[in-house]
């Protein structure tokens, strides 16, 4: 990509950013900034796929191949994503996101989101084996993306990024399952 792309692409994220953080919600604001904590190191999709593999069938196959999604996408994320891309985090005080969104600031790098990565693994793994589980955690996915940006701790296309990457390594790992122990 040139580089009139890419800075027209960092105004738009900051346009965004700047945004959420100038509309107030204030009923809005507790619940995400629970949420948010809630995300923090994947308690949220591991209790969703330890509670899948309690109940044998369908619901134990999608809560194996949850769990791995969210591993592969956390780890991609954290340990590859993060390090590679070592986007400064967005400066929330400049930006004036209210106080009371605040979770603690993350010392990683910004891109790409790795509590949007893990969520979104999680809602294509599952949704993919159980199909009912599509749209709730595919909204649970996206609430805990948005939730992101409305604390202040990510950028829009941190989330984008966390999005396509987290089911990506879910479209991987079920390619693998599939490939490993074929279905009958």
């Amino acid at each position: 990509m040139n580089d009139a792309v890419l800075h027209d692409l960092a105004a738009l994220d900051g346009a965004l950013y700047a945004a959420v953080a100038a509309t107030e919600t204030p009923a809005l604001d507790r619940s995400l900034r629970l949420l948010s904590a809630a995300a923090d190191h994947s308690k949220i999709n591991l209790s969703v796929t330890a509670a899948l593999m309690l109940i044998p069938g369908p619901c134990r196959r999608a809560g194996l191949v949850g769990a791995a999604s969210v591993g592969l996408a956390s780890f991609t994320a954290n340990l590859v994503g993060k390090r590679l891309a070592r986007r400064p985090r967005p400066d929330r005080e400049a930006s004036r996101v209210p106080v009371n969104r605040h979770v603690p600031m993350p010392t990683s790098p910004s891109f790409p989101s790795g509590h949007t990565a893990s969520a979104f693994a999680l809602a294509t793994a599952v949704g993919t084996v159980l199909p009912v589980a599509t749209a709730p955690l595919g909204l649970l996915a996206c609430a805990v993306g948005y939730s992101r940006i409305h604390t202040g701790v990510h950028y829009p296309g941190d989330i984008v990024a966390g999005a396509v990457l987290g089911s990506s390594c879910a479209t991987v790992v079920l390619a693998l399952g599939r490939h490993l122990a074929p279905q009958t």
